[in-house]
């Protein structure tokens, strides 16, 4: 037996599977909701958001991402601390980030902008932890955007320590 389908029939079918991909596409652009305090909002050029035209991220969204650790001096703190955070590259990658800079907004107003390509140039991360412990707002916390400055001597200069901003509450994908 042969079925034989009209040209509405044919129609409707496709367009019921083009507005089911255009579904799929649409989820994929949407972050889940935080369940907790929203430590972290990143606008500007992001494709993957969970409100108007931001991602936010709370504590659990940021430790789910793939961490890594470094040992470090600052000019800030004393001796060597190991720093855990993920990479900056994975966070503009998780929401999407398709710009030439970022600029990182601190909680006392300090701004810096930082090139994306300080990021794939350097293990930067956004810490989370200073030596195994969540960092209070006293003490750099509870986000810094860090550089592994014992690793490379040209992290030393002043224009990379500039970028080095603690505090985080934002960013602003340029």
């Amino acid at each position: 037996m042969y079925a034989f389908f009209s040209a509405s029939a044919v129609m409707a079918l496709c367009l019921m599977a083009s507005v089911s991909l255009a579904e799929e596409s649409a989820h994929d652009t949407r972050l889940d909701s935080p369940k907790g305090a929203v430590l972290l909002r990143i606008s500007g050029h992001v494709t993957k958001q969970n409100a108007v035209g931001e991602a936010q991220l709370d504590h659990t969204m940021l430790t789910a991402l793939p961490q890594h650790s470094f040992s470090t001096s600052t000019p800030w703190t004393e001796g060597v601390s190991e720093y855990t955070g993920p990479l900056m590259r994975d966070l503009l990658d998780y929401v999407g980030a398709q710009g030439e800079s970022v600029r990182v907004m601190a909680l006392n107003d300090y701004e810096a902008e930082i090139p994306l390509s300080d990021f794939g140039d350097y293990d930067v991360i956004l810490a989370l932890e200073r030596d195994g412990r969540e960092m209070p707002i006293r003490e750099y916390g509870p986000l810094w955007v860090l550089y592994p400055f014992d690793q490379d001597e040209t992290l030393l200069s002043e224009r990379m320590r500039f970028r080095a901003v603690w505090q985080v509450m934002h960013i602003d994908v340029l």
